[in-house]
């Protein structure tokens, strides 16, 4: 098999005085998935490997066959240009090559192909506990931590205090990490990397661990370096997050850049995608129920992700009943980012059927979805006629995204664009104002005049 021999030494660079804060050009990352092993990975990877199982891995040396492997290009291509002060959210499914383009840029591991220059000091937030030796203490990790991401001894003994109390952790500063939870784990790390006070931070699913009040802070934490001219790289699954950090968004797709460009634009096109390929499909051996599929589809009869406010959507459910169910009971839920928004219920409205077996459909229409342009997901439980048995559980069976220009519906001023983050059901209400007028609002499309 043909290797790929580079200059790994130029392939990542500083270049100070530029206007750029990182420079991708032509990135590209193999793997051997077959050996388990990356070409161009750092000698860290080596030594941690050989430690940990030294005999292990001298027999895999000697048995290595090199013919067996399988090439996995994590990235392939990749051509980014950051300027500096700008917050970049990077967005993509698991496996896309996000996490690899942060270990790169973060020096952890070291591209096949292409180059990297990067202007300025980097902290990098990539996993929980990075750095972290489980046998030291809070107290003992922050300075090795600190050490790991370049800040002198001096500054961390400056900063100590305000990485304590931003951390919440004090009480258990004196406790080996060991003990600590996962929560207390992300605290005193991101509280070690934000006081790091770099030119371009970098963080990867932060925000996934800790509770609401933590992430609220270190969202405030991450807006502040934003603020100050800094740089951000920011990694999240959750896309009202990055839609209110970033106004700029990176879409990876197998590897390669699929769409860059403003965070609403990207995160459209992605969702839109992620919407089009859910599929469903269920089996119960026990009560020999399969669901083959969940489709959705709008007023006028037709499969799609994509509705606008006031249209019909209607879930079909899919069923074959290998033998007789009495009664099932279904329930199926639309929920937006911040949580349920409604749902159709047997359990409450007694309309279960007497039961069902066979091959056969159960629909359900909403009515003139009441919703705002947002992203959506379906989900279905069906219970047995003893309402405590589960046939098939809680489970997202689909996902769509409504979309619309508010405009169409009479909606007017200067706040249109916070929608996409407002409670997503909109029920007519109307408002009475002191000078008598009277002001009903629905989710109604305007009818424009036709011209004479």
């Amino acid at each position: 098999m043909k290797r790929l021999h580079t200059s790994r030494a130029s392939q990542i660079s500083k270049v100070e005085g530029s206007e750029s804060a990182i420079s991708i050009e032509k990135l590209s990352k193999l793997y051997f998935i077959g050996q388990n092993r990356a070409k161009g990975d750092g000698l860290r990877h080596v030594v941690e490997k050989a430690l940990r199982s030294p005999f292990a891995w001298l027999q895999s040396k000697w048995k290595e066959k090199p013919a067996e492997d399988v090439e996995f290009w994590a990235l392939k291509g990749v051509s980014i240009e950051i300027k500096k002060g700008e917050v970049v959210g990077i967005i993509g499914r698991n496996g896309a090559g996000k996490s690899t383009l942060l270990k790169i840029l973060s020096r952890i591991t070291l591209p096949t192909e292409g180059k990297v220059s990067i202007d300025g000091r980097i902290a990098s937030l990539l996993e929980v506990g990075t750095g972290f030796h489980p046998e030291l203490t809070g107290r003992e990790n922050v300075f090795l931590n600190g050490a790991i991401l370049g800040m002198p001894r001096a500054e961390i003994l400056r900063k100590f205090d305000e990485i304590v109390e931003f951390s919440e952790i004090g009480q258990f500063l004196d406790t080996p990490v060991k003990h600590y939870s996962s929560g207390m784990y992300v605290r005193l790390a991101f509280a070690v990397a934000a006081h790091l006070d770099p030119d371009i931070l970098i963080c990867d699913e932060v925000l996934a661990v800790g509770d609401a009040a933590f992430q609220k802070k270190c969202l405030a934490k991450i807006k502040g370096f934003a603020e100050s001219g800094k740089t951000v790289l920011f990694v999240s699954h959750n896309p009202e997050t990055v839609r209110s950090l970033c106004p700029r968004s990176i879409w990876l797709k197998d590897g390669h850049v699929q769409k860059d460009g403003s965070t609403e634009e990207v995160l459209d096109g992605y969702l839109d995608s992620v919407a089009r390929g859910t599929s469903f499909s269920w089996e119960n051996a026990d009560y020999g129920l399969s669901i083959p599929k969940v489709i959705l589809r709008n007023s006028d009869g037709e499969d799609t992700s994509r509705f606008y406010p006031g249209e019909d959507l209607v879930v079909d459910v899919f069923y074959e009943a290998k033998q007789r169910i009495e009664k099932p009971i279904l329930a199926i839920g639309v929920l937006g980012v911040s949580g349920s928004c409604f749902t159709s219920n047997m359990l409450l409205d007694g309309n279960s059927p007497g039961y069902i077996e066979g091959v056969g459909k159960i629909s359900c229409t909403f009515k003139s979805i009441p919703l705002l342009p947002q992203n959506y997901t379906v989900k279905l439980v069906i219970r047995a006629s003893t309402v405590t048995d589960l046939i098939v559980p809680y489970e997202e069976v689909g996902s769509f995204t409504v979309v619309g220009d508010l405009a169409e519906y009479g909606f007017t001023g200067d706040y249109l664009q916070y929608a996409s983050r407002s409670t997503p059901v909109m029920v007519p209400y109307e408002w009475s104002l002191p000078d008598g007028r009277i002001i009903p609002v629905a989710l109604n499309r305007v009818e424009t005049p036709s011209p004479q």
